[in-house]
This record gives C-alpha cells, sequence and structure tokens, in this order.
C-alpha cells in the first residue's frame, strides 16, 4: 500500500509544481491585496482579488483579458452564455462585454483569490505576425472561451504576480513576460479565439470596432446602419457576426452596457433613478426600470438597497 501511494504521488509531477506556483501566487496576492475586492498592481495591466466572502450575480466589464481563479472558482454570464469556472481553467476574453459575475463560495479560512491580465492586441498583433501561426480560421467565434491552465501558463503568470514585490524589475520584465503569455495564449489550444479578433480585416476585427464604438457611445441613440459601416458591413451580416461574437444582438449589448453603468452609478454615486436612467440614455424611467428588473431580478432601489446590505458590490477581476 505504502509503494502503491508513492507511485500515485509520483504519478503526475507536473500537478505538483502547479499546486506549488498556485501557493506562491496566493501568498504574493495575500500579501499585498485587500481583504475583500481587487486592485489593480504597479505591474501594467495585472489586477488581482482577495475575497473572502460569497459574492452575489455582481455587474463586472472588462477590456480583452485572461481570468485565472488561482483558488476557488466563478459563474460568469454574458449574455446567453454562462461559464463555471474553476481553478483548472483560464477565461479568455477577446472581447470586452457586460458580465454578471456570481463567486458561490469564498471565505476568511478559504479566500477566493484570482488574477486578471488585461491583453494588449496590438502587441498580440505582433507576437502572431513574430511567430506565423498559421491554419488559423476566420471563422466567427464566441468572445469568451474557457481554456486549460497549463504549468506552463501558470509559470509565467507567477514571475508576472512576483514583481509586485520586485518594483525595480517592472519596467524591464513586465512587457517580456506579457509578451511571452500572449504567446501561450496565441499558440494554445484557445488561441484561435484571440487571433480571430486581432488579425486585421477578418470578421472579428470588423465586430471588434463596432464593440469599442458601442462602448464609446451607449448613451447615443443607436443607428444600425452608422454602426454597420463603422464595422465595415451590410446589417445582416453585422447582425449574424455581432450575435456569434457577443452572444447578443447590438441593441442588446448596447442595453446591457447601459444597464451595467446604471447599476454602477445606483450603488457607487447614490444617484436617483430618474436622472440615472437619463444619464445613461434612457427617455422613459419606466422603460428603464422595467429593462433593470428584467436583467438584474428586482427594481433599480430594492437592487441597490440588497447589495449595500451585503456590504456593497466589490470590484472583481
Amino acid at each position: 500500500m505504502v509503494k502503491s501511494s508513492r507511485k500515485s504521488a509520483q504519478a503526475d509531477p507536473a500537478a505538483d509544481v502547479s499546486e506549488l506556483l498556485r501557493r506562491e501566487i496566493e501568498e504574493v496576492i495575500a500579501r499585498h491585496s485587500q481583504s475583500i475586492g481587487s486592485y489593480e498592481t504597479a505591474v501594467p495591466g495585472l489586477h488581482v482579488a482577495r475575497i473572502t466572502r460569497p459574492v452575489p450575480p455582481t455587474t463586472h466589464l472588462s477590456d480583452a483579458s485572461v481570468c485565472i481563479c488561482v483558488r476557488g472558482a466563478r459563474e460568469v454570464a454574458v449574455g446567453d452564455h454562462v461559464w463555471s469556472q474553476d481553478e483548472s481553467r483560464f477565461l479568455l476574453s477577446a472581447i470586452g462585454s457586460p458580465a454578471i459575475v456570481t463567486i458561490p463560495d469564498a471565505s476568511p479560512e478559504r479566500p477566493y483569490t484570482a488574477l486578471r491580465i488585461d491583453l494588449d492586441l496590438d502587441l498580440a498583433r505582433q507576437v502572431m505576425a513574430d511567430i506565423d501561426l498559421r491554419g488559423a480560421t476566420d471563422e466567427t467565434v464566441p468572445p469568451s472561451q474557457l481554456g486549460r491552465v497549463d504549468r506552463t501558463l501558470l509559470d509565467a503568470v507567477a514571475r508576472l504576480v512576483g514583481l509586485i514585490e520586485r518594483p525595480g524589475d517592472v519596467p524591464f520584465m513586465s512587457g517580456l513576460i506579457h509578451r511571452e503569455l500572449l504567446y501561450r495564449l496565441l499558440s494554445g489550444p484557445s488561441g484561435h479565439r484571440l487571433r480571430q479578433i486581432v488579425r486585421l480585416g477578418s470578421q472579428g476585427h470588423r465586430i471588434a470596432r463596432a464593440v469599442a464604438w458601442l462602448r464609446s457611445h451607449y448613451q447615443e441613440r443607436l443607428r444600425i446602419e452608422h454602426l454597420a459601416s463603422i464595422a465595415g458591413m451590410g446589417v445582416s451580416t453585422l447582425h449574424r457576426h455581432f450575435q456569434e461574437l457577443t452572444g447578443m444582438s447590438p441593441i442588446q449589448y448596447q442595453k446591457h452596457l447601459r444597464l451595467h453603468e446604471a447599476r454602477r452609478r445606483l450603488l457607487d454615486d447614490d444617484a436617483d433613478v430618474g436622472t440615472t436612467a437619463l444619464g445613461v440614455g434612457y427617455e422613459s424611467a419606466t422603460q428603464f426600470i422595467r429593462e433593470y428588473r428584467r436583467l438584474f431580478g428586482e427594481p433599480p432601489l430594492r437592487d441597490v438597497k440588497a447589495l449595500r446590505a451585503r456590504g456593497g458590490s466589490p470590484s472583481l477581476v
């Protein structure tokens, strides 16, 4: 029995290395993060979080990024897509989309620990050209994708997180490690999601232009013909690829942007419902309340009151 146990322990040395890397990352984050919520570190593009209580469905919006649950798990809903992410999977978001994030289990004894690395798509384009990735397809793919967290990826992440404690190394090392991470993501099994966005002229890149415009002009009245011209597509083509890539139509995407921003304003700025509705682009407070309730499950004031009773809505990674 003892021999069998030893063989079992030695069967997967990569798993042992991965666990050591996780502990190393976890310890650095524990030393430098707040007890709840997240913060942007001095390392460019690196955000870390250490959360000590469960988090109910919470509004979250980020740019192109990769998120890793170092310890714990979460659920992420974007449009009709729902991902259950644990420690073994990273979530690659090629296009920033409004999401609802839930962390079901977290405690002071076992904090949810995670990190997000924002991706420089211009640098990704350079890396893709340098490594001459072939066989990549222009087929439209979902905006986010779970991929396997392997030892090589964790090793690069651990070195990036370690820069938090070596600020003098940041100017020279952070760019090199970001480049390595992009190489791992682009050349890995989930790389086609990212390649399809950064490749100039691809359908994904064109939709990314439309998404960027919507995020900057979400308060304005949406004219689909104008958005199609920004993407360089016909209206029907825009609708098809936008739906495939984001899980939503352009109008739904804009609506989600407005409602997520409204929730943030109500919670953080203590604004009234009517002013908030107008501020995010609604002409009717009644319509705003109806659509807010449909997305978040409660009317605005009741939803915000419940969030505050639970200690507010922590920023997430």
